[in-house]
């Protein structure tokens, strides 16, 4: 079946319009990680993200982000449910924050956590916003930004 991208919104498979699927959110996020500990860790103590499941026997420990979850999984982590090459270091994502952002960076200087850059003023799924850039233990690019007027 060969499928032709038709614009933005629709697609075309063989001369006819087809629905296309209608996404809601992401739902969760996975990030592979050199040491679980260290990144529940991180993640649970510098962005103040509750721990909701601590399955060590299976290599993943999920955390709550706002409405969606982090999952960290070892690289190791022996299951069919995931990437083929899953690779520590990888990810590149962005936190959106509910505070100033200069508790933010004296938040970070308390846990002494390096800022890589920032601030920079940038545009995000909801307009305008000031972002500052973290590496987590395993070096993941960790954005956390903060809308203008919200």
């Amino acid at each position: 079946m060969v499928w032709q991208f038709f614009s933005e919104f629709s697609i075309i498979d063989a001369g006819k319009e087809v629905e296309t699927m209608k996404m809601r959110r992401i739902d969760h996020v996975v990030l592979t990680v050199s040491n679980l500990e260290d990144a529940m860790r991180f993640y649970h103590e510098v962005f103040d993200m509750p721990v909701i499941d601590q399955q060590t026997t299976d290599d993943v420990i999920t955390l709550r982000c706002g409405h969606q979850l982090i999952r960290l999984q070892k690289a190791d982590r022996d299951t069919d449910l995931k990437a083929p090459h899953p690779t520590i270091g990888a990810a590149d994502l962005c936190l959106v924050a509910g505070d100033k952002l200069d508790d933010i960076l004296h938040h970070f200087r308390s846990y002494y956590v390096d800022v890589v850059t920032g601030p920079i003023e940038k545009r995000g799924s909801e307009g305008p916003m000031t972002s500052i850039y973290v590496h987590d233990p395993d070096k993941n690019l960790i954005e956390v930004s903060v809308y203008k007027n919200k």
